[in-house]
């Protein structure tokens, strides 16, 4: 929730943060960046950590330096510096970030994550519709300094309920508990390489030389990677885990609609801008059902998972993000609140489907002593997820515009509208592609019973495809 917040409240300081710091538009991109890289490089090692130390400590330690992080932007002199900062700050967002999903699984068998996933999902759905008004009265009253400052007293309190709460500790397993500091630099590398390609896209586009060689870059060093984990004997993401079918179905199905939605908000913040005209504050009341079907729909979605399986309620999820897709590509200049409404509705319930769904599958599957590192896979999805829509759905905003470039003298809303729809139809099939890893998860309800049973080495590869 505080990871949440922090990152919408920043998108409606940015502009105070560039008139005050004399910013260009590249520095402040890179305030957002820097986050960004520093977190999906770190996340799947500070999981691994956090089995190997202790997720409540790690939770402990992410809190007090994301605090520290964000009181030292709060004073920072200038752009560099907030950068800088911004980066540290995403350091400690990954340690914390797995953290919270292993505790859950320590807390709740397999067959009862949904409820606690659902709650989970709602706090984030909250905090995500909260932090552009709370970042608007902050910004207006005591200027961009103060939605840092805030996130101080916040993640204070978060620490000391930490210390507070008596985690369950986790179950032995057997083998090293050593970090490959190898196979980390290879993955973090590869992930932070792939992530600073993935943001250029829309400047650069697909087929520049930067995105081609960032992109095999990427590919070689996963491929390093790979080879490094199948010969080690302490790899990162351990052979359990990596055969696990429904964990790496799940992280497919939330890499592919995280994709999808966050790179319909990008096309739909300019249809609604720059096509329909509307400031900010109302262009965020627009987007507000999203939000509100996040979290009215996720306990609905708990309450699926139990009763209908991973597989039908993941289906339905994803069926649902792929109509609210196709339903904002139908959007013209003449739509009006309601059929904008429905449109965003029905996606922020597929998507908090998919979420809760995904989440559950990916923690409840994790073998004991490993709930880190699972926990640090999704979260990786889902920072990488974001990063891959945006840039599908810039990549052919531009062709499309290219193609159009005759009309751009005398463009206007009815001719500007046409540009969004093929990117979002572009992300409604980016989409669809969630339902092939959907297939491939659990028919019926997950139970304690078949997660401990992939504890032992030797059956997991069978009891994977049994399970596949």
């Amino acid at each position: 929730m505080l990871v949440a917040l922090d990152g919408t409240v920043l998108l409606v300081a940015q502009p105070s943060l560039q008139r005050d710091l004399g910013a260009d538009v590249a520095q402040v991109q890179w305030t957002s960046t820097g986050y960004l890289l520093a977190v999906a490089a770190l996340l799947v090692i500070a999981g691994r950590l956090g089995d190997r130390y202790g997720h409540r400590r790690l939770l402990f330690v992410g809190v007090l330096g994301f605090a520290a992080a964000s009181a030292g932007i709060a004073l920072a002199p200038g752009v560099g510096w907030v950068i800088g900062l911004r980066a540290v700050q995403g350091v400690f967002g990954a340690l914390l970030q797995p953290a919270t999903l292993a505790l859950l699984r320590l807390a709740y068998p397999a067959d009862r994550l949904g409820a606690p996933v659902a709650i989970r999902t709602s706090a984030i759905g909250v905090a995500a519709a909260a932090g552009p008004v709370l970042g608007g009265v902050l910004v207006a009253h005591w200027g961009w300094r103060a939605v840092f400052v805030i996130n101080v007293p916040i993640a204070l309190a978060i620490a000391a309920i930490t210390l507070s709460v008596r985690a369950p500790a986790p179950r032995p397993r057997t083998g090293s508990q050593r970090l490959n500091l190898t196979g980390a630099a290879l993955l973090a590398t590869a992930l932070a390489v792939l992530v600073h390609t993935l943001v250029g896209v829309p400047e650069h586009g697909w087929t520049a030389a930067p995105t081609l060689l960032g992109l095999v870059a990427a590919a070689g060093i996963a491929v390093v990677f790979v080879a490094h984990e199948r010969r080690t004997a302490h790899p990162i993401v351990p052979p359990a885990v990596a055969r696990s079918v429904p964990v790496t179905a799940s992280m497919a199905i939330l890499l592919l609609t995280t994709g999808g939605m966050f790179g319909a908000l990008f096309v739909t913040t300019f249809f609604l801008q720059d096509v329909l005209g509307l400031d900010p504050l109302a262009c965020g009341l627009r987007v507000l059902p999203l939000t509100a079907l996040m979290i009215l729909g996720a306990p609905v979605a708990g309450a699926a998972l139990r009763r209908c399986g991973p597989r039908r309620t993941a289906f339905t999820g994803v069926v649902l993000v792929v109509l609210g897709l196709a339903g904002l590509s139908r959007l013209g200049p003449t739509s009006g609140w309601a059929v904008t409404g429905v449109a965003f509705a029905v996606l922020g319930a597929g998507f908090a489907t998919v979420m809760v769904t995904a989440t559950g599958t990916v923690v409840g599957d994790a073998p004991p002593g490993y709930a880190g590192v699972v926990g640090g896979l999704k979260q990786t999805a889902m920072n990488v997820g974001p990063a891959f829509g945006i840039a599908v759905a810039a990549s052919v905003m531009l062709l499309k515009a290219s193609a159009a470039e005759p009309l751009a003298v005398g463009a206007t809303p009815a001719t500007s509208a046409p540009v969004m729809a093929p990117a979002l139809m572009a992300l409604a099939a980016l989409a669809a592609l969630g339902l092939l890893p959907a297939s491939l998860l659990p028919h019926g309800r997950a139970t304690a019973r078949d997660v401990t049973r992939t504890e032992a080495p030797p059956q997991t590869p069978l009891l994977e495809r049994r399970r596949g």
